[in-house]
């Protein structure tokens, strides 16, 4: 009999509450005000328009390129009828970041994003046949590109890569005749520029990229990532694969410096691996020693590092490679939480390699990488210490190779190293340090690129410091 009257009680209780909350629940939505529309219909800051975005809700002032936008004036300004907003027709603005719009109408509302875009209309990126990467002057609006004589210049096909929401004119992939100048023009609202184009073809580099594979494109992401950069950044430079060299393919009666920079997965750790993993390379020593004997310089980095022994800049001591190497592979490469850093070494912090860098916390230390990028750590460096034997000291390692210490590790193995020029042979500069590395697979989000721009500053270094 309790629990009859208990469950009439709960029943009775419950339904004097629901009773109550519907009352209560009609008397709010009678007084909200739902009718009113929340729209901004048209807006300018300093008389530019925006284009209005109702899907996304947001608002785009389209600018000239250089126009500042500090402070900007809402020169007008017209919502839904009834509404009120946040920002003020004749209010003062700074547009240098995006603003919220608040925009209510009795008791709704909509927030709409306002910002603006300059006009930019440039040329970041022309690459003739997927190959041969231009060099940009931006304030001269000239682009130079060089090619080997063989591939002609009457039909070439570029690759052009230009400011976001632009036309170009011709079109990028569109083949042209480059015998003479072509002009592009970029077009982006009211911004407007027109480039002048230059392709010289060449059959005596100055500066050459090589590598095992007969066409540049064919590298391993790594050395491609080197080679385009030097063919943007170096004039008057070419890929040329060791068969070409080899084969006398190209001419180098004016070629200054050969770079190459070798990578393999999992590493080449010693003499014995190298022979057997670079037969390209060593096919072609005997023409890569009459260069460097005729005054030709060399740089050398990750693996390449071991080619000295083999062309006489150490004596005919072939078994003074790097001894203590290893590395990753590219599509495991390692996270780098933070940037990677080797150390210059004592007395060398005036080399030419280290001017310019972009320094950090430790002004002897190199900075190379930024946290979120992705490295194999591909290391070819010397071990210094009685416990290994080879090389007791730095003395006993520069009395046996000849060479000179730039860089070392945190455990003191030389990681960046020179053959000075001397008798007429040209110089190598080295670097095996696992920190110098051009190609990151992929990046984690929010990476920010500032100590690995160190890696190209060094290569220009090199090439300025060797090419002299």
């Amino acid at each position: 009999m309790k629990t009859i009257y208990r469950t009439l009680h709960a029943l009775c209780g419950l339904c004097l509450l629901c009773v109550l909350f519907a009352a209560c629940n009609d008397d709010n939505v009678s007084d909200l005000q739902l009718s009113g529309d929340c729209l901004i219909e048209s807006i300018a800051l300093d008389g530019y328009k925006g284009n209005i975005d109702l899907a996304r809700r947001s608002i785009v002032v389209r600018l000239p390129e250089t126009y500042a936008t500090s402070a900007m004036k809402v020169t007008s300004l017209k919502i839904s009828d009834g509404a009120v907003c946040n920002v003020r027709e004749g209010e003062t603005l700074n547009m240098d970041a995006a603003k919220v719009l608040h925009v209510q109408n009795g008791d709704v509302y909509l927030d709409w994003t306002l910002s603006v875009l300059h006009d930019e209309a440039r040329i970041t990126q022309f690459v003739i046949n997927d190959i041969y990467t231009g060099t940009i002057d931006q304030e001269a609006k000239t682009i130079t590109v060089y090619v080997p004589a063989s591939v002609g210049v009457t039909n070439l096909v570029p690759t052009i890569t230009f400011s976001a929401n632009a036309s170009i004119t011709p079109q990028s992939g569109v083949a042209q005749d480059f015998s003479q100048p072509v002009t592009y023009t970029v077009t982006n609202n009211s911004a407007e520029s027109t480039y002048t184009v230059t392709v010289i073809a060449i059959d005596k580099p100055h500066a050459l990229f090589v590598g095992a594979a007969q066409d540049m494109n064919d590298l391993d992401p790594e050395a491609k990532a080197a080679c385009q950069w030097m063919l943007g950044n170096v004039p008057n430079s070419l890929y040329a694969s060791f068969a070409d060299i080899e084969g006398n393919a190209v001419d180098l009666s004016e070629c200054k410096v050969i770079w190459w920079h070798y990578h393999v997965d999992g590493g080449v750790d010693g003499h014995d691996v190298f022979v057997a993993k670079a037969p390209e390379a060593l096919a072609a020593k005997n023409q890569l020693r009459s260069f460097y004997e005729g005054g030709g310089a060399l740089f050398l980095t990750r693996y390449a590092t071991n080619l000295p022994s083999f062309i006489g800049a150490t004596g005919d001591d072939e078994w003074t490679t790097p001894n203590n190497c290893w590395g990753q592979n590219e599509d495991g490469a390692e996270l780098c939480g933070g940037p990677w850093t080797f150390r210059i070494f004592d007395g060398q912090a005036d080399h030419a390699l280290y001017q310019g860098l972009v320094t950090g916390d430790n002004a002897n230390e190199v900075y190379c990488t930024d946290a979120g990028y992705h490295i194999t750590n591909s290391t070819a460096q010397y071990h210094v210490g009685t416990d290994w034997g080879d090389y007791p000291d730095y003395n006993a390692w520069t009395n046996r190779t000849g060479a000179r210490v730039l860089g070392v590790g945190g455990d003191g193995a030389i990681v960046a190293w020179e053959y000075p020029a001397h008798d007429g042979k040209g110089g190598i500069v080295c670097i095996g340090s696992g920190c110098y590395d051009w190609y990151s697979y992929t990046f984690e989000a929010g990476y920010t690129e500032n100590f690995h721009r160190n890696i190209a500053i060094m290569t220009q270094n090199a090439f300025n410091y060797l090419m002299k």
